[in-house]
């Protein structure tokens, strides 16, 4: 046990799948299951932290969800506008760091005040480092990376060859992150979403068919032991 303990993995990435479908199968509304999402989500940050886990990521809204019918997406957004401002006070009681990532700029003007002041409230903190992906897409951060570097090339700032990956890394949305070592995904689906593209490439995954609400610490210790299990070598065949 005291070997596993040291191969927790530092930084865990989560996609919250499957909260319309949990409330559909108990006879209610979608948006009680995104309700009850979010309070789910103060459960993982404590058991993350509890069992060591430094930095937890998860997708909260992605860039592909204002496709949603028009009143899921209103109700989600007022669900995360008070998340939002009831986070500050979760992050003091539990030392947490908080940083949202994503085109802030497609959200609301309150919400993007109260990102800021969630932000700023808690960049002391030096528990958890939690990230919150809101009006997320891994191809929208690529992309807008991209312009940043090249803008930075029109400007002279930077020689075309001096383009690597660290500078890529540190135009992203998540710079000064690790990459995640783990991502999890609840409620069976198979697939990344369009979730940290890059910042992926060498995680393990693990899907899981338990809808987020009912994901809860048991849950996050055999993700994590699955991925204890594994054996990750890199550069080898």
């Amino acid at each position: 046990m005291e070997e596993k303990n040291r191969n927790i993995p530092q930084h865990v990435a989560i996609i919250l799948d499957g909260n319309g479908r949990w409330a559909k199968k108990r006879g209610m509304p979608r948006n009680y299951g995104h309700v009850q999402g979010a309070k789910n989500v103060e459960v993982i940050c404590r058991a993350a932290h509890d069992m060591g886990i430094r930095y937890l990521t998860v997708y909260a809204f992605s860039t592909e969800n204002w496709k949603r019918p028009q009143d899921e997406v209103d109700a989600l957004m007022k669900l995360l506008n008070q998340y939002m401002k009831n986070c500050q006070k979760t992050a003091k009681k539990n030392n947490m760091k908080v940083r949202v990532i994503g085109d802030k700029s497609g959200l609301s003007g309150p919400i993007q005040r109260d990102i800021a002041a969630l932000e700023e409230a808690t960049k002391e903190y030096d528990g958890l480092h939690f990230t919150i992906a809101l009006n997320y897409g891994g191809r929208d951060e690529l992309t807008r990376a991209v312009k940043k570097i090249a803008r930075a090339v029109k400007a002279g700032e930077i020689d075309p060859e001096d383009i690597t990956e660290e500078l890529i890394s540190k135009s992203l949305d998540t710079a000064g992150l690790p990459d995640p070592d783990l991502m999890i995904r609840t409620s069976s689906e198979l697939r990344i979403s369009n979730y940290l593209l890059w910042q992926l490439a060498y995680a393990e995954f693990y899907f899981t068919e338990v809808p987020w609400p009912d994901f809860d610490e048991k849950e996050l210790q055999r993700a994590v032991e699955a991925y204890q299990r594994r054996e990750r070598r890199f550069g080898m065949v």
